[in-house]
């Protein structure tokens, strides 16, 4: 195990940052944090790299206990949001710098910043200024520049949160192709989980101080563990239903709970993804939910279509533009909705298990 994080707990005055977070990471591993504002995954990276100390917990590194070592020893590269430029200097001195700082030959410099170049691609550019680079050069120098000094981990707080959206993308594709080639344990801080699903091997998903969920991207887009995971991973809908008979009605719909110690009368909270649902005209089948169409948006590969249940809640639903232009929807029509694969939890004030339905194989037989 490369990290390993212990019960670590910190407060800023009466606000708890960490309360007692465990995390492991293993070697070579490609790690998100990922969560709101305020959920403590920046107060966790500086702890990790020596730039605030715990209040209580342990951070080890390969075995070795480096709670209490400064940011220097304990060998971790940070890169910030905001770069951290020098502006006096160079791109060469900028990612030479932590070397020059440790006496390092200039032989040596010079030949580690030629290797660091090649790496980020900007050959060439070594005399240019910060301020004659894009954001996403100066980015990739500010790697560089943590990469200099050959660290054992590599932490990034929110690396591209200050680029635009395309760059953003290109350079999410750039340190997934580059994590590869140096496998260095890395771990990086963002609140964008299109970010966090592409790029990371593991996602660990924070709120409120706590570790909500952590596992693969796909385990955690498909197996959400809690309603706020849910909600805060992609686009989903909310619907509520009550419990009877071991089924639920939802708009019209009726529908079989997954096997559970569920209770007649209790309050069932479902979620469904908009991508995985699908109008018709008719009812189909007898999960379909009734709906009013309110507004049609039509731009992109996919036309989103927002809908209101019988029951007055709102309902967003994703569709092909083929699927579209098919049906042909006018705002104020009454269609019925296939709700695609469903999650449900009890109450989402507790953390609940979750439960998956079969409404996925229902949707499929009723295309056919």
């Amino acid at each position: 195990m490369s990290i390993l994080i212990k019960d670590v707990s910190k407060s800023f005055g009466n606000f708890t940052a960490l309360d007692k977070v465990s995390v492991e990471v293993p070697d070579g591993e490609l790690l998100a944090l990922l969560g709101p504002s305020g959920s403590g995954k920046t107060t966790l990276l500086r702890i990790i790299a020596g730039l605030e100390v715990a209040d209580s917990g342990n951070v080890l590194h390969n075995e070795e206990d480096i709670t209490h070592q400064s940011a220097r020893d304990r060998k971790v590269g940070f890169v910030f949001q905001h770069y951290a430029l020098f502006r006096h200097m160079t791109v060469a001195e900028n990612i030479g710098y932590g070397l020059k700082v440790r006496k390092t030959p200039k032989a040596q410099i010079r030949e580690r910043v030629g290797e660091l170049l090649k790496l980020i691609r900007l050959e060439g550019l070594e005399s240019r200024y910060p301020g004659q680079l894009s954001g996403g050069q100066r980015q990739r120098v500010a790697l560089a520049r943590a990469l200099a000094a050959q660290p054992r981990v590599l932490l990034l707080d929110e690396p591209f949160g200050a680029l635009d959206a395309k760059v953003r993308q290109e350079l999410r594709q750039w340190l997934r192709r580059l994590h590869e080639e140096i496998q260095v344990t890395s771990i990086f801080v963002t609140h964008d989980q299109e970010e966090a699903l592409e790029v990371s091997d593991r996602v660990v998903i924070m709120n409120h101080s706590r570790i909500i969920q952590s596992g693969t991207p796909a385990d955690v887009y498909n197996r959400p563990a809690t309603p706020f995971v849910y909600d805060f991973l992609g686009d989903s809908n909310r619907l509520h239903g009550t419990v009877s008979g071991g089924k639920t009605e939802i708009a019209g719909g009726i529908i079989e709970l997954p096997k559970r110690d569920w209770r007649d009368g209790d309050t069932v909270i479902a979620y469904a993804r908009p991508h995985q649902m699908m109008v018709h005209r008719s009812k189909v089948s007898p999960v379909c939910l009734t709906a009013t169409v309110q507004i049609i948006f039509p731009v992109g590969p996919l036309v989103r279509v927002e809908l209101t249940t019988e029951n007055g809640a709102s309902l967003v639903v994703k569709i092909t533009q083929q699927r579209h232009t098919a049906l042909d929807l006018q705002v104020g029509e009454t269609v019925f909705v296939t709700p695609g694969e469903m999650a449900f939890f009890r109450d989402e004030s507790i953390s609940a298990e979750l439960a998956r339905s079969d409404v996925g194989n229902l949707v499929l037989q009723a295309e056919k």
